[in-house]
């Protein structure tokens, strides 16, 4: 008895042994951990995207929209504020405010407005002493060119956000169904902008959606929990602004800007 309880338990240990060597080999190949835990997002995000965060070693697309600027700050707050540094490059219209904001830690933020033609290698490099980078691709990216990077971020553990198209990506973002609220009649500031944030990922069997404040009031981002009627299209208010409004209660008044007065 004592023999066959002996067998069973060098047999377990063996198999252990096995799992261990096969792990070793798939993070050799991967050139990261299978353990890297993933960078924290907020709770509104988190829900949307898979593994709950960012996934190091991976690469996240941005599809152009009104609020896409603020998405991505909104996904660079929380590896900011944890401790993790962030490069931001080819994006010479954010703001460091605008950041601040939503939440992005700025001692822990690089930016790189204009990196010129060689902003892929500019990105790279970066990656390679970030954990987190933002770019903003001004042209296509091969297959080729993309291998190569995204090797470097598996290397590295880091995340690549991208505002545009990528090849390869862990997950493609978008925001649909922009809504300000806060409007009273015929006065006050505009507060809160509710958005459909929709993730789509190889990992997902069907698309995730959800309903997302991008800015909730006071400037952060939360779950919408039924906020009051949105009053405007988020491009009608970039068009009077000039600019994404990331947070009109610091910006805009209504009464001010379209002379919007109560009736009699």
């Amino acid at each position: 008895m004592g023999a066959q309880r002996a067998e069973a338990i060098a047999d377990v240990r063996d198999r252990l042994a096995e799992v261990h060597r096969l792990r070793a080999k798939v993070e050799q190949v991967q050139g990261r951990s299978l353990d890297a835990p993933a960078l924290p997002a907020y709770p509104a995000l988190s829900r949307l995207l898979p593994g709950g965060g960012l996934r190091p070693g991976s690469v996240y697309t941005l599809a152009p929209g009104s609020a896409s600027v603020s998405l991505l700050l909104a996904l660079l707050a929380p590896p900011s504020q944890a401790g993790s540094w962030c490069g931001v490059v080819g994006m010479p219209h954010l703001g460091a405010e605008a950041a601040e904001r939503l939440g992005v830690d700025l001692s822990r933020l690089v930016m790189i407005p204009d990196p010129g033609s060689r902003w892929l290698a500019v990105a790279a490099t970066v990656a390679e002493v970030l954990p987190v980078v933002a770019v903003r691709p001004p042209g296509r990216v091969s297959d080729a060119d993309a291998a190569r990077f995204a090797a470097r971020l598996r290397d590295r553990d880091g995340v690549l956000l991208v505002q545009g198209p990528w090849p390869q990506a862990e997950a493609s973002l978008s925001v649909s169904d922009p809504g300000w609220s806060g409007l009273g009649r015929g006065h006050g500031y505009l507060d809160a902008r509710e958005v459909t944030v929709t993730v789509a990922s190889r990992r997902l069997s069907t698309p995730r959606r959800g309903p997302v404040l991008l800015p909730a009031p006071g400037g952060v981002v939360d779950t919408a929990r039924g906020t009051s009627p949105a009053v405007r299209g988020a491009s009608e208010w970039e068009a009077l602004s000039g600019r994404e409004v990331l947070s009109v209660r610091e910006v805009l008044s209504v009464r001010e800007a379209l002379s919007v007065r109560e009736a009699g």
